[in-house]
């Protein structure tokens, strides 16, 4: 059983997860180095102000962790908060895959 805390924590994540270009944003930095605004927009049509909003709202799911290099912001991802989600979302469908087994067994009787 989830705390509310843990269930508020994860329903950032999604609603964070739940945007195209936070999520590709996210497949870039799951790279492994650290980016700044300015090379995440290269190649992009969104402005560095756009994806600052978008890492901003990652930042503040815990996605991303910003980093001061000088006077520029790179931005690492934070696997934990995914990692939660992919286990909790396990836990979902093995409750499922119990439900369906047991009733597909008294369908069956």
């Amino acid at each position: 059983m989830s705390t509310a805390s843990e269930l508020e924590g994860r329903a950032a994540v999604f609603a964070a997860l739940g945007d195209a270009t936070r999520l590709s944003l996210v497949a870039t930095l799951v790279g492994g180095y650290p980016r700044s605004i300015s090379q995440l927009a290269q190649g992009s049509h969104l402005t560095r102000q756009a994806i600052a909003k978008h890492l901003r709202v990652l930042e503040g799911a815990g996605i991303v962790r910003n980093v001061r290099v000088g006077r520029e912001s790179r931005f690492h991802l934070r696997p934990e908060p995914l990692n939660d989600v992919e286990s909790y979302l396990a836990r979902v469908s093995a409750q499922w895959d119990a439900a369906l087994t047991r009733l597909q067994a008294l369908v069956e009787d």
